[in-house]
């Protein structure tokens, strides 16, 4: 009788356990704390913004709060060496653009794409080549002109070194073979400013400039993207006249190297579904961007073939963000 009992509450405890185990996986299933997004620039840049875009979106599908940190500084690298250098659990994670991949390495052999954990991408658009009026070039064209006739006269602003303004202008020199004079601000609110006001000449912007375009306050030559614009149709692009000409501007989410592998799966998996709702679509239509909706395997291929292509146009330019 006493063994019988025995047994019985073995029994009765063993299906306690295996009542509670689910219970147990599910109070430890990732996230289970705030997760911090670092952004790499100021507060109401592009970057910025479309990290809080996707911070509400993805709070609401993991039940965590995601809170955004900006860490300005270093071309980005500042908040990519703060991102590498956190453990790799998931609650640390980066809004990478440009700037992180073109030759800003914390040492000579980092490579973003491979020591970072690619988990997925969050937009892809393009910029417009602007002029100020005071240009006599109207066309593409008659601008390579005038630039080849005037050689280190012309000046292109930029919102900063190693950002997408200056990288699409450095591959338009390159494959052009034009000479126009860099001109760096800290930021492109500062550089479009000085463009409205003719201190410089051409700068390549953000779409959005399109009041500037239809007031007559600046002129569009052409757009940086391998077809011509949906909102500019009239404008060319820089392909049409310069080979193989293409320059976007990408944004993705990244982490720390070594995240597990189910991590990365839920993380991309959260935010392919946040690109597909209809409102995030609309406020990236207003940037004049598209989702980036990819596999995190392919979202590392992509910033793989981006590294490359903007690498070989920083050695070219000899620019280094330190």
């Amino acid at each position: 009788m006493n063994l019988q009992r025995r047994d019985i509450l073995r029994l009765a405890a063993s299906a306690a356990a295996l009542l509670a185990t689910p219970a147990i996986a599910r109070a430890e299933k990732y996230p289970t704390k705030p997760v911090r997004i670092i952004v790499g620039y100021a507060a109401g840049g592009a970057a910025d913004t479309l990290a809080r875009w996707v911070a509400q979106s993805l709070s609401e599908r993991l039940g965590q709060s995601l809170i955004i940190e900006n860490r300005v500084g270093a071309g980005g690298n500042i908040a990519t060496d703060m991102v590498m250098r956190s453990p790799a659990d998931g609650y640390t994670l980066l809004v990478n653009t440009m700037p992180n991949i073109v030759s800003a390495p914390l040492s000579d052999d980092f490579e973003f794409a491979r020591d970072m954990t690619p988990i997925g991408g969050i937009s892809r658009g393009h910029l417009v080549m602007l002029v100020h009026p005071s240009v006599a070039a109207k066309t593409l064209p008659e601008f390579i002109a005038y630039v080849k006739e005037n050689p280190g006269k012309v000046t292109m602003a930029s919102a900063g070194n190693g950002t997408p303004p200056h990288m699409a202008g450095e591959l338009f020199k390159l494959m052009a073979g034009v000479d126009l004079v860099h001109v760096p601000y800290r930021g492109g609110g500062p550089a479009l400013a000085d463009l409205l006001g003719g201190q410089v000449q051409v700068m390549f912007s953000n779409l959005p400039s399109g009041s500037y375009i239809s007031s007559g306050k600046l002129r569009a030559l052409a757009v940086t993207s391998a077809a011509r614009s949906k909102t500019l149709p009239d404008v060319p692009a820089i392909g049409e006249f310069v080979r193989d000409y293409e320059a976007s501007v990408s944004f993705g989410l990244c982490a720390p190297k070594a995240l597990p592998a189910e991590i990365v799966e839920q993380l991309n998996r959260e935010l392919n579904a946040c690109l597909s709702e209809p409102a995030t679509k609309a406020k990236l239509a207003d940037l004049e961007a598209q989702p980036l909706a990819v596999s995190a395997e392919s979202f590392k291929t992509f910033l793989s073939t981006e590294t490359a292509k903007w690498n070989k146009v920083a050695t070219s330019a000899h620019i280094r963000l330190k």
